[in-house]
């Protein structure tokens, strides 16, 4: 046990626990200590030299994990035979490249981004992306046609699916794979029983624990996969909170782990139900923010501001999402003496995220003029918010588009693999182009454009000239912004998730808080995943928690908050 540790009478059952076990944690539950400890038990069985494959789904998970373990001076420089590692990479490790894709003799390589690809049948019709397709059948998911506002009445699918297919297996034949390709394939292989045999014997032999962190993230291959573990012989620890599953994208499981969770006896059922993360108020707010028939275990405050009085507070506004949102939040946080890069404002999609601390962003456009002036606006406030990584990503992504060396935003990853690039690769000449594209607050619209067009004509690729390219547009003055000195960092609630901080700001939008909160007080489930993003969201805040709503609802959330016993503070804005 490490100095200084007394677990809750609910974390010591589980670390004590020797089998396999289905484990539901609130927010803030201590369960990386409490896994840390349990690993340490595992361990220290001097007469057991396997380890403990401890698996997660995102990589802040696992670098959370990691940095835990580093600061108590557990982590062993040589981690053999234990794993940390998310479950991609787990697969990717143990079940996939020892054995290569069936049928082919390349290499696999990785394209993350192959989902993107985009299908076209003949050119002028409508491009889809290759995640409405299935990667075995090359059928189309007709929920996914709907989502891409694809009329399956007009037109005909087949072409597509023929195309779709064509795509499939010839990024198979040249080792181009995804996670996608690589859970098909994992299957594929595990349906053989000798082979399944082996590599569960094999696997058993090295691991005496595998613990699956936030499995809520599980999609149903991923769950058949865990099963089978299990029935390995290995001893298979889930930990999840299923009201923070928000990857239906990806085909996340909501019903299908409760109906996972039934296959573990009564007896290994457990919980953790303490928060150490938050304050009272933000405990109750948490609990508000579930369905009414999950309120029945509140979480408890127990860890250093278990005794802060901080209210929750509800930002009304009125009209659309604003910088006003942003104004208003840094008041409360530089008033709590918290720096505003760890706080930040956090929404469903980054678009209205962007809007509430003043940020312009266009709408999704095809637009190569107002695609770059977006991938260089939010490369420059990325100075002052935050994201520097990704908004560098986007630019060279965007550059590769004007430049025509890239026909798609998909085919990015598949372009840096084929002409062997890697980050120290492009990055210097990409930042020098930043520099290049600045835009400063004494600039004009024209001027930026046609700055860009001198920096971007040269190592133009295709027959267009830079100037049909890069066009003049009505809209590009709305676009370009000179950055503030500071700001809290926007993001995507996705982009937080397993992180926590000591303020944040979770923005609701007019267009779904209705439907979210008829959630909330249970006369509806049409947008559950919508509130779980609300709710997912909001428990990453330590001490300050604003939530932005539409002044049309903020009198339905600040009632629900006062349901369980929340502090609030209401600010019209």
């Amino acid at each position: 046990m490490m100095t200084g540790y007394t677990p809750t009478s609910e974390q010591q059952v589980i670390i004590d626990h020797a089998g396999s076990a289905f484990v539901k944690a609130c927010p803030g539950a201590g369960k990386t200590r409490t896994m840390i400890e349990r690993t340490l038990r595992v361990l220290k069985n001097s007469e057991d030299r396997r380890g403990v494959a401890f698996l997660s789904f995102t990589k802040a998970a696992v670098e959370e994990f990691q940095e835990r373990l580093r600061q108590y001076d557990i982590l062993p420089t040589r981690l053999f035979p234990s794993v940390i590692s998310t479950f991609d990479s787990f697969l990717w490790q143990f079940l996939f490249a020892p054995f290569g894709i069936p049928g082919c003799d390349q290499i696999p390589r990785l394209i993350p981004d192959k989902n993107s690809w985009e299908v076209k049948p003949f050119e002028g019709a409508q491009p889809l992306k290759l995640n409405c397709f299935d990667r075995v059948t090359a059928k189309a998911d007709p929920k996914l046609l709907a989502e891409a506002n694809f009329d399956v009445e007009k037109r005909k699918i087949g072409p597509y699916e023929s195309r779709a297919r064509s795509i499939i297996e010839n990024a198979r034949r040249q080792g181009q794979v995804d996670f996608d390709d690589v859970r098909a394939m994992v299957q594929e292989r595990l349906s053989d029983a000798a082979f399944a045999k082996r590599i569960g014997d094999a696997l058993s032999a090295r691991f005496a624990e595998i613990i699956v962190d936030e499995a809520q993230d599980c999609n149903p291959s991923d769950l058949a996969i865990v099963d089978w573990l299990r029935k390995s012989g290995m001893v298979v620890k889930l930990i999840c909170d299923p009201n923070q599953a928000i990857y239906q994208f990806r085909g996340g499981v909501t019903d299908e782990l409760e109906r996972f969770s039934s296959t573990f006896e009564k007896e290994t059922h457990l919980v953790m139900s303490g928060n150490f993360r938050s304050s009272p108020s933000i405990c109750s707010a948490i609990v508000a923010l579930r369905p009414p028939s999950l309120r029945e275990n509140p979480d408890k405050p127990l860890g250093r501001f278990r005794d802060d009085q901080t209210p929750v507070h509800i930002l009304s506004y009125t009209g659309t999402v604003s910088s006003k949102i942003g104004t208003e939040f840094q008041s409360l946080v530089n008033a709590a003496g918290i720096p505003l890069s760890s706080a930040p404002i956090v929404a469903s999609t980054h678009l209205s995220a962007c809007k509430a601390i003043g940020q312009p962003v266009l709408d999704r456009t095809e637009h190569l003029t107002l695609s770059l002036a977006d991938a260089v606006m939010s490369y420059q406030f990325a100075f002052s918010t935050g994201n520097l990584r990704s908004a560098l990503i986007n630019l060279h992504r965007t550059i590769l588009l004007v430049r025509q060396q890239i026909s798609s935003p998909g085919d990015y990853n598949k372009y840096l693999v084929s002409n062997g690039l890697d980050d120290g690769s492009w990055r210097p000449e990409v930042i020098a182009l930043a520099n290049k594209l600045r835009f400063e607050g004494t600039d004009t619209a024209d001027g930026w454009l046609n700055n860009a067009r001198t920096v971007l004509g040269p190592g133009l690729a295709g027959n267009s000239t830079i100037n049909q390219r890069l066009k003049k547009s009505q809209n590009l003055t709305d676009g370009l912004l000179t950055p503030p000195v500071s700001s809290s960092p926007a993001q995507t609630i996705h982009s937080v998730k397993g992180l926590e901080f000591p303020a944040i700001c979770v923005v609701m939008t007019a267009q779904t808080a209705k439907r979210i909160l008829d959630v909330f007080d249970g006369t509806s489930v049409d947008s559950s995943e919508d509130a779980r993003k609300i709710y997912v969201g909001a428990s990453r805040a330590q001490r300050l928690l604003a939530i932005a709503i539409p002044k049309s609802q903020s009198a339905r959330l600040c009632e629900l908050f006062k349901s369980t016993g929340c502090l609030i503070e209401i600010h019209q804005i």
